[in-house]
């Protein structure tokens, strides 16, 4: 005996319900990662601004889709062909035609809202920021200076790195931190996945009306990866960086230490001394831990063919 036809449909929808509770469960998500729908975790509010308008928009996506895919299935299940009786047309339907024309365009509209209200806040710049940093790439590093901060000699603390050196961008938790960038020769792109923001650093930005400075804050503490995102040449994909992020009472005390001289040196601190005086665990490692610098060593391989020996 079949099923009724009443009892069909019910039975299909739970059936449906369960095979995708049980994929969700499978996954191993938490609610915050299913929420999240694939967006990566940011640390910085700026950041979060951008995964609540991503969530949401996908949830609003997912629920015209249901409303699609419910009226495709209503159809299917309710209205397929029974006589050879032509059906009632609609296609002159003007209130249905009004409905599925301004439903659309709210949709639209509610969107690019909410979307320029998360790029003004993202990209706002308010004045005084706690503190400040010049961020110059050039074929293939990075430079980070302080204008805030004065070694003994006058000159900005600064931090460049080398191919034997993975730079680190030392900076406070908590404040906001105002960046500038540029480029000293191609077109290079500053970019920190966990700021979940990338702007590229153009020669002369000033000389060519481009906004080249940013704010943000970072939330926790920890250490987040730097890249280059934009192809600027042989050893692009060598172009890193590490933004180390210490709290304030950390953060000034690196500080301190980078505008005094090195005892030992007799030269000013640079990144990797200071972090290794204070001694606070593995957020001062003196090196980078998100990555090791490239190995320009060419002299160590045997080329194909060759034995290796000599006469």
């Amino acid at each position: 005996m079949g099923l009724k036809e009443g009892t069909r449909v019910p039975r299909l929808v739970k059936v449906a319900g369960l095979i995708g509770l049980i994929g969700v469960a499978a996954t191993g998500c938490t609610t915050d990662e299913v929420l999240r729908f694939g967006w990566p975790q940011g640390v910085t509010p700026q950041a979060d601004a951008m995964r609540n308008l991503w969530t949401w928009s996908v949830i609003a996506a997912l629920a015209v889709g249901v409303l699609v895919w419910g009226l495709i299935f209503w159809s299917v299940t309710f209205h397929r062909k029974k006589t050879e009786e032509l059906p009632r047309q609609f296609q002159y339907n003007l209130p249905l035609e009004l409905i599925y024309t301004a439903i659309p365009f709210v949709l639209v509209v509610v969107l690019f809202y909410f979307t320029a209200v998360t790029q003004n806040y993202v990209l706002a710049k308010p004045g005084k920021p706690d503190q400040t940093v010049n961020v110059i790439s050039f074929q293939w590093n990075w430079e980070f200076n302080y204008p805030g901060y004065r070694t003994p000699d006058g000159q900005p603390v600064r931090t460049v790195g080398s191919s034997s050196e993975i730079p680190l961008l030392v900076l406070p938790t908590g404040e906001r931190i105002e960046y500038h960038i540029s480029s000293t020769d191609v077109i290079h792109s500053f970019f920190v996945p966990e700021f979940h923001f990338k702007r590229d650093t153009f020669p002369y930005p000033e000389k060519n009306d481009q906004d080249n400075v940013f704010q943000n804050t970072i939330d926790r503490e920890g250490s987040f990866v730097g890249r280059c995102a934009e192809l600027c040449g042989t050893y692009h994909s060598m172009m890193n960086f590490e933004v180390r992020a210490l709290s304030p009472d950390k953060f000034d005390r690196y500080m301190q230490l980078r505008t005094q001289v090195n005892p030992q040196t007799g030269q000013p601190y640079t990144a990797s001394e200071a972090l290794g005086v204070m001694n606070c665990g593995e957020l001062c490692t003196p090196h980078a831990v998100t990555g090791v610098p490239f190995n320009t060593d060419r002299t160590g391989g045997i080329p194909s063919g060759a034995t290796g020996t000599t006469n």
